[in-house]
Order: C-alpha cells, then structure tokens, then sequence
C-alpha cells in the first residue's frame, strides 16, 4: 500500500466514526438541552434529573440506529476487504 491509500483508509475510518456517532450524540444533545431548558424554566436545579432521561434516550436511539450503525461498518469492511483482495 502507498501512502496516499493509507491516509485513504484512515480518511474514510474516521468519517465513519463520525457517522455512527453523530445519531447518538445529537439525539444526546437534544435531550440534554430540553432537559437544561426545563430545569431553567422551572428552577428544578437537581442534579441527577439529566441522567435518566438522557441514558432512556439514548438507549432508544441505539436501538433505532443500529441497523444502519450495521450496514456502514459491513460496507466499510466490503471495501477494506475488496483492497485487500486488490492487493
């Protein structure tokens, strides 16, 4: 392998990376900014009230993106494996 195909595949594994966690964290983000919002209309300033709605969250969100979590790792390893037999 060169190295412009080297800095290929560490190119396309890190925008991999961002895509499998961009789902979860954005759906991370999203509750914790309600649940900041809230806490701020309310004055509720507890704590330990982010944590369980943001793990449920999350949780949920893994389980819906799972499926596509799974077909970008199998493409990806198709295309690892199609250079590897390139070789």
């Amino acid at each position: 392998m060169t190295g412009a195909e080297v800095l290929d595949v560490g190119r396309d594994a890190i925008w991999l990376t961002l895509q499998l966690c961009a789902p979860v964290l954005i759906v991370g983000l999203i509750v914790g900014v309600a649940i900041g919002l809230f806490q701020a209309l309310t004055q509720i300033q507890e704590a330990t009230l982010v944590y369980a709605p943001k793990i449920v969250a999350i949780f949920i969100s893994l389980l819906i993106f799972l499926p596509l979590m799974g077909s970008l790792m199998s493409g990806f390893m198709r295309q690892i494996a199609a250079r590897i037999a390139g070789m």
